[in-house]
Parts: structure tokens; sequence; C-alpha cells
């Protein structure tokens, strides 16, 4: 009877062993727990943070597209290496071009205009930083005066 007093002794410090590790793995997972809510909150805040700095471009967005449009000024916008970036409305009335057309090189998009240069001094004018403005026919006979500046950035 001894041997099964030192058994079930044996077998309750087993289970008290167990348990202080049970109790000790569950302390550790409710401090993580708390550690990811911490940081939940803290994305969340950073989140509210970004989505109002979005809303805030997406305003800027809408009055430089506004106020580009008001002046019925057509400016087609390019990047270095002369890949069209954005265009206000109207420039399809001299550049054919729809929407999906915004990545393409200029020299991919046919204009009515008589300028068989204006690839060749877009880019000297990329190359000088000097704007170019000329007077230049069209096919169906009519005129525009067009400027070419380079993209200036802050």
């Amino acid at each position: 009877m001894i041997s099964r007093q030192e058994e079930l002794k044996s077998a309750n410090e087993e289970l008290q062993s167990t348990n202080e590790e049970l109790q000790s793995t569950n302390e550790e997972l409710t401090t993580s727990r708390e550690e990811m809510q911490s940081l939940n909150e803290e994305l969340q805040t950073v989140n509210a943070e970004q989505q109002s700095k979005m809303d805030e471009l997406s305003k800027v967005n809408d009055d430089m597209r506004n106020l580009l449009n008001s002046t019925e000024i057509v400016t087609v916008f390019l990047d270095n290496k002369l890949h069209v970036r954005r265009f206000t409305n109207g420039a399809e009335k001299i550049f054919k071009l729809i929407p999906g057309d915004v990545g393409r090189p200029l020299s991919d998009i046919v204009n009515n205009l008589l300028y068989p240069e204006m690839i060749q001094e877009t880019q000297e004018v990329l190359h000088t930083l000097v704007f170019s403005e000329k007077q230049i026919a069209t096919t169906d006979g009519g005129w525009y005066s067009v400027r070419i500046m380079p993209y200036r950035t802050i």
C-alpha cells in the first residue's frame, strides 16, 4: 500500500508540475494577446492616419484635375522616357489618346500635328530644361500654339 501511495503522490506532483507549466503558458499567451491588441490599436491608428492622407491627396488631385481642365489648355504630361503619364480633357482632339494610353510612349500615339520633330524637341527640352514654343499646323488646316516645358518638382 505504501507503494500505491507513492505512485499517487508522484502522479499528484506530476499533475501539479503540469498545472504550473500550463499556468505559465497561459500567462505568456495572455501577455502575447495583450501585446497583439496593443499592436492592433497602433496599426488602426496608423491606418486611420494613412486614410486621412489618402483622402486629402484625392481632394488635391481632384482640385488639380478640375483646375487643369477648366483652363481648356490641352496638356499631356510625360515621364522622362516620354511615356504618357496623364492628359487633360481635349487632348484627344490633337492626340488620339484614350485612358489606356497612360504608360505608352508618346511616339506611339497618333496625332494630327504637322510636327515630325516633336519627339526630338521634347527630348531636347528634357535635356536642356529650356522650354520650346511654336505655332504648329494640323492635318485639318488648324493651328495650335505648342509649348513643350520640362516637368519641375519641388
